[in-house]
């Protein structure tokens, strides 16, 4: 023995903790991160903001957390918490790829800029200040504004996100991102599979962790899912005895009509419109603004497509005024 620990070990244990705390068992780590004025009472879904973090929690438990610090190359959700076992249906930071983010959007190859992974002074989607919006019943909303730029220099492109987080069922959680970016001056995207709105799943729900991935065509696992067009996509596994799953889904109105996924089975999903360019790349001119919109399903048992296919169509036939 070493005497050292391992990173994986290390992030198990992390994962445990979380667990431990959002069902209520290791009240003292708790302490550090919630006002002392909050209590476990708390009744339907509820948002607090602690410095540049915003915690929600569905009946007084942590289901996640909107991370939107100085040191971050983008903000980011994590943890999402299964609603049955208490662990995070995300990765904050896994091998491969480490620089996956739990659930997140970022973009390279931006104007030649790097708002995805490497270094803070290639490009960072710096938070102005993220706010609670509305807190309590039946949901939680936060709204951010994002200043796309290098260190020092004016921004190329900002967004403002509206992210709406609602517990329809006691096993299922639902974030909603609402997302609009403006360019600030011409933006063009060249060619990028780093690209876009993006889930990093559970090692253990993917399938080279013993789960399953499955889109909304029934196609199942990397090689029937990848370059494939489908209304969601999503990774299902079993932890402690508790199956559990985690969906992303695409809606039919954002700018990029049917978009394909790109899929991996160690657990990265984004139906991303930038891999699939030619030569001319994409782009967005200056003062113009595109809107995107995004939907995260947590759930407590296996993916069932009817009841997914049918959380797709309720959400894409409702009309959500910016």
């Amino acid at each position: 023995m070493t005497g050292s620990i391992d990173r994986r070990d290390l992030l198990k244990g992390a994962a445990t903790m979380a667990g431990a705390w959002a069902l209520g068992g290791t009240k003292a780590t708790a302490q550090s991160t919630q006002p002392a004025s909050r209590t476990t009472d708390e009744v339907g879904v509820t948002s607090y903001a602690f410095g540049l973090r915003t915690w929600v929690r569905v009946e007084g438990r942590v289901f996640t957390c909107y991370r939107a610090e100085a040191t971050q190359k983008y903000p980011y959700f994590y943890p999402v918490i299964g609603p049955g076992s208490g662990l995070p249906l995300t990765d904050e930071t896994a091998l491969p790829w480490p620089h996956h983010r739990s659930l997140f959007l970022g973009c390279d190859r931006v104007n030649g800029g790097n708002y995805w992974q490497a270094s803070l002074a290639e490009g960072r989607i710096a938070s102005r200040g993220p706010t609670v919006e509305e807190s309590g019943n039946d949901r939680a909303v936060i709204v951010d504004h994002c200043n796309w730029h290098k260190p020092g220099q004016p921004p190329i492109m900002e967004d403002a996100r509206r992210f709406t987080i609602t517990a329809p069922t006691p096993h299922r959680r639902i974030i909603d991102a609402d997302i609009t970016l403006t360019g600030k001056v011409d933006i063009h995207i060249a060619k990028t599979n780093h690209s876009f709105f993006s889930l990093r799943a559970a090692r253990e729900l993917a399938p080279l962790g013993g789960g399953t991935l499955v889109n909304a065509e029934g196609q199942t696992g990397e090689q029937q899912t990848f370059g494939q067009v489908s209304r969601w996509c999503g990774y299902c596994g079993t932890r402690l005895g508790v199956t559990e799953s985690i969906v992303l889904m695409d809606h039919p109105g954002n700018p990029f009509p049917r978009s394909p996924w790109f899929t991996r089975d160690y657990g990265f999903i984004s139906p991303t419109p930038f891999f699939w360019l030619d030569e001319r790349g994409w782009r967005l001119p200056a003062g113009q603004s595109i809107r995107v919109r995004y939907r995260v399903v947590a759930s407590k048992g296996k993916i069932v497509a009817d009841e997914m296919n049918r959380l797709h169509a309720e959400w894409s036939e409702t009309a959500v005024p910016r």
